[in-house]
């Protein structure tokens, strides 16, 4: 079975890598290891690139690290979207006694990713470029292109859900499900030594 996989980073890594050791991920290792009987084809990543931030000036080094070894696999495509970043007030839950309910807050957040990886999806579903198709993602945004993909089209769409709580609407409407788990992570990553036509490189020291 032909099959491509939709990737949404954002989700992929606020799901089940931030606050992992897993964060150095080899993309096309875990979709063979959780996808066995497919003949996977591509792998679509959809992100955006991160800027520094005053407590972690090194993250786009570490993001662009990590592209860049995504960068070696034969099966994956990046595509971009963007981060918008802006001053906010928003209240608080508690606040103390005497002290204002509102605080100013810098809110990031990342635009596109959702809107190309479902363009890629339907567009892909719609020229037969793949008999299945299987998104890493719990974005319920997701719901109109899979439900179009899979009763309109006839494609087999599948969800490995990166996610503690599956967003229910998304998982029934997919032909499959599957939970991305700790084991399969572990098994997943890429060697801390990698080389490109550029040269040598290494992990990020802190992940």
């Amino acid at each position: 079975m032909r099959t491509y996989v939709y990737v949404e980073a954002f989700n992929l890594y606020y799901g089940c890598l931030k606050c992992t050791p897993y964060r150095w991920l080899d993309l096309q290792k875990l979709c063979l290891l959780l996808l066995p009987k497919h003949d996977i084809q591509r792998i679509k990543y959809f992100t955006a690139r991160v800027g520094a931030w005053p407590n972690d000036p090194d993250q786009p080094t570490r993001q662009q690290l990590y592209l860049r070894a995504l960068r070696t696999l034969s099966m994956v495509e990046i595509h971009y979207g963007h981060y918008l970043s802006h001053a906010v007030n928003m209240p608080l839950v508690n606040p103390p006694p005497g002290s204002p309910r509102m605080v100013r807050v810098i809110k990031t957040e990342e635009k596109g990713s959702d809107v190309n990886l479902a363009t890629h999806l339907v567009s892909d579903a719609y020229e037969n470029s793949f008999d299945a198709a299987v998104l890493i993602t719990n974005d319920s945004d997701l719901l109109s292109p899979v439900q179009l993909v899979t009763s309109r089209l006839g494609k087999t769409v599948g969800i490995l859900n990166p996610q503690k709580h599956p967003a229910v609407v998304l998982r029934n409407a997919a032909t499959f499900f599957k939970q991305i788990r700790p084991g399969v992570l572990k098994l997943s990553q890429f060697t801390p030594t990698l080389t490109d036509a550029t040269g040598t490189f290494h992990k990020p020291a802190v992940w």
